[in-house]
């Protein structure tokens, strides 16, 4: 897991460090220094070329002048646009630009036409506006020179995050730097992973400038491949069906037989043992047609052709000798059926994951998810985030948080940059995906993919955050394969190559 930390944390480690004896001056160098290093890889050496470094006000800045110094050291031309009055800078800022005056780095006063002068002959630029504390819109001068920034026909390094971004939720209200790469100090910033402001960070190349790692906090991460492959189940030479997990999964209607077959066809590439599928009895047929490997149980329904009430003896025998359950996926949102979903996920008690028309039962009444004797893996996306907690949230992250704590149950938040949070505050960030997922029944693959996870006994909160890593794996290798016209049958059947991708990868 590589750590990701919000702005109050980076200034938390930034003080828990110097309380450590580390001086902000030694921090300051160590973090210019890596600028200047990642400007110079960028165009492709030092000597001879030109930088223009834009620095604000703060710590920013003073990395910025730090940056400048190296840069000139090196052999490269420089020229610093200041935003403020350098006069106006404080320690460590100020002590960094006195040592650059002596180097004899041109520092010149921001005005649109100079910063364009000097764009124009520059082989890099260095973005030191704002800090991870920035939040709102820039304003006049500072959104001019954002937009100089982003005119130029040159890479443009940021320091910790672009310039114009939320460091803690990724809006971004106004303009924002939009940078090919940018150097994070000790752990990347929420909103340089989050969108959108990771679509304005360009690569993020996390470097150590002195933070002890005892103190970089780990609440927050973003999944790497060893973190999936490390919490995936092995099989016994000697198992047989069931070690390897039975999965209740009660989906479709009449209207959605899909939904079904793609949430089990999942759960099977996903490595479950053993599958359970309880539908309506009218689309029994049709679902057996597809799934050959698969055990079936009709199921009593409404006049709709959706599950009833009366089926709910049939289904809790079911899991009562199963390891998991998914839920929800094509069920409708049919009175008779809320009901019986609510009685269900009340009384069971193996872990289970809800999806769907499955949490459509809660709308408006999410506290009602909290009355329940088992795990819970809650899944929805923006809609049905919506609707049950009654209004949407901007902070990805901070949503996610909210309704695994409102529920007790762990809340995987989907859609781009797909959040798992557990009900203690810790939160995984996926980094995979791709635009093919944006597809009918993906979001059926997924629950299967976490039920499958769970059947084989991993964690809700790790099934909820490796499950997404994989479905977005998964999403990617069969964008490759299929193009624009993958459906979600395909990055189901993509599975197994994203569980061998995941243990390929290089740790």
């Amino acid at each position: 897991m590589k750590p990701v930390l919000s702005p109050q944390e980076a200034v938390e480690l930034d003080r828990a460090t110097q309380a450590r004896g580390v001086a902000a001056e030694d921090l300051m160098e160590r973090a210019g220094w890596a600028v200047a290093r990642a400007c110079a890889d960028l165009t492709g050496g030092s000597y001879g070329r030109r930088a223009v470094v834009v620095c604000g006000k703060g710590n920013n800045g003073g990395d910025g002048f730090v940056t400048a110094r190296h840069l000139a050291r090196w052999g490269m031309r420089v020229v610093v646009v200041v935003l403020q009055d350098p006069a106006g800078s404080r320690d460590p800022a100020a002590a960094n630009l006195r040592r650059l005056a002596e180097t004899g780095v041109r520092v010149r006063r921001f005005d649109p036409a100079t910063l364009g002068r000097e764009l124009d002959r520059a082989d890099v630029a260095v973005d030191a506006i704002f800090g991870t504390g920035f939040r709102g819109e820039p304003e006049d001068e500072w959104a001019e020179a954002i937009d100089g920034l982003n005119a130029a026909l040159v890479p443009i390094v940021a320091v910790d995050i672009p310039s114009g971004v939320d460091g803690t939720s990724a809006a971004v209200e106004g303009v924002a730097v939009r940078a090919d790469l940018t150097v994070a100090f000790g752990a990347a910033k929420t909103g340089a992973v989050l969108l959108p402001g990771a679509e304005f960070a360009g690569d993020v190349r996390v470097v150590d400038i002195g933070f002890p790692d005892e103190l970089i906090p780990t609440t927050v991460g973003l999944t790497e491949p060893g973190d999936v492959v490390a919490i995936l189940p092995d099989r016994a030479v000697d198992a047989h069906k069931r070690a390897s997990g039975t999965l209740v999964v009660v989906a479709g209607s009449r209207r959605m037989t899909g939904a079904v077959k793609l949430v089990a066809r999942a759960a099977e590439r996903m490595g479950a043992g053993y599958v359970i599928v309880a539908v309506p009895r009218s689309i029994l047929a049709t679902v057996q047609t597809e799934l050959t490997e698969t055990v079936f149980i009709p199921l009593e329904e409404t006049e709709e052709g959706t599950v009833a009430p009366a089926a709910l003896d049939a289904v809790q025998a079911a899991v009562r000798g199963a390891d998991a359950l998914a839920l929800g996926p094509g069920m409708t949102t049919n009175a008779d059926t809320r009901t019986f979903i609510r009685s269900l996920v009340r009384e069971c008690e193996v872990p289970f994951v809800l999806d769907a028309d499955g949490l459509n039962a809660y709308t408006g009444e999410v506290d009602a998810l909290a009355d329940r004797k088992g795990d819970a893996v809650l899944t929805p996306h923006l809609g049905e985030f919506s609707r049950l907690m009654g209004a949407r949230d901007g902070d990805r992250l901070a949503a996610a948080r909210r309704l695994a704590g409102s529920t007790d149950a762990v809340a995987l938040l989907k859609g781009s940059r797909t959040v798992a949070a557990a009900p203690d505050g810790a939160a995984r960030i996926n980094p995979t995906g791709s635009p093919v997922l944006a597809t009918a029944g993906t979001g059926d693959v997924l629950t299967g993919a976490i039920g499958g996870l769970l059947a084989r006994g991993v964690d809700p909160f790790a099934a909820a955050w490796s499950g997404a890593y994989l479905h977005g794996l998964a999403g990617m290798v069969a964008g490759r394969a299929r193009g624009e016209g993958t459906v979600a049958g395909d990055v189901a059947e993509r599975l197994p190559e994203a569980i061998e991708a995941a243990r390929a990868y290089p740790r």
